[in-house]
């Protein structure tokens, strides 16, 4: 997702552990870009992806990739910095009709794609560095292309978003585990829509999702945004 070598350490650490416990999320029957099922809008509000390039930000075991390409027929490339991510994603699904999976910096492997007709990710923008990754994005789109993610807005101990394009420390939890370090961007809305728009995008719609029954502090914000033409 980032090139930054803490963050490929994180990700590296949590899919060896999934590895080791052996566990392979199911193909879920929607797209759930929040926490918790049901909550928000599911894979329309990328709109019609039938038949199109679809790319996959942080594609993890590549179980929402797969969905994709079963339920909406699109042609999906899942790219994750993590090898063991990666390794869990082809463990599960190589082979799977409509979807490829590459282990690597998701901006460099946009420099030598072919541009593509939609881009998503699914709590992973938060883990990357948008100076990074948003350039790439855009010369990585087709113009017009839509793009969709949800990113921390609010953490599981209230603190909000910031309004400067810094990261801060959070953790990774995984059941009977110990935490794993993570830098995290957790920011604005405002700001979210000023670094898309200075990187040739614009913001079409914008919500918090949070726990519908109100015990989790955390909330997460889904933006949809479009390559501009």
């Amino acid at each position: 997702m980032t090139p930054d070598p803490a963050t490929e350490q994180t990700w590296t650490v949590y899919g060896q552990r999934q590895l080791d416990r052996g566990y392979s999320p199911p193909v879920p029957d929607r797209i759930d870009w929040g926490f918790w099922p049901g909550v928000g809008p599911g894979a329309e509000i990328l709109g019609d992806i039938r038949g199109k390039r679809v790319l996959d930000v942080g594609c993890g075991p590549g179980h929402h990739a797969v969905h994709l390409a079963r339920a909406h027929g699109a042609l999906v490339d899942g790219v994750d910095l993590s090898p063991t991510q990666y390794r869990r994603a082809v463990n599960d699904h190589a082979g799977e009709p409509g979807v490829r999976f590459h282990c690597g910096d998701v901006a460099e492997h946009l420099r030598h794609a072919r541009p593509y007709e939609a881009a998503y990710g699914l709590r992973t923008f938060g883990c990357v560095d948008p100076c990074h990754l948003l350039p790439a994005l855009r010369e990585g789109l087709v113009p017009g292309a839509p793009l969709v993610f949800s990113a921390l807005h609010t953490d599981a101990e209230g603190r909000g978003p910031s309004d400067e394009v810094v990261p801060r420390r959070g953790v990774v939890r995984l059941r009977d585990e110990e935490p794993i370090p993570v830098w995290l961007w957790a920011l604005s809305p405002q700001l979210w829509e000023a670094l898309l728009a200075d990187h040739g995008f614009t913001v079409e719609s914008a919500q918090l999702l949070g726990a519908p029954d109100g015990d989790n502090l955390a909330v997460l914000q889904l933006v949809r945004a479009r390559r501009r033409r």
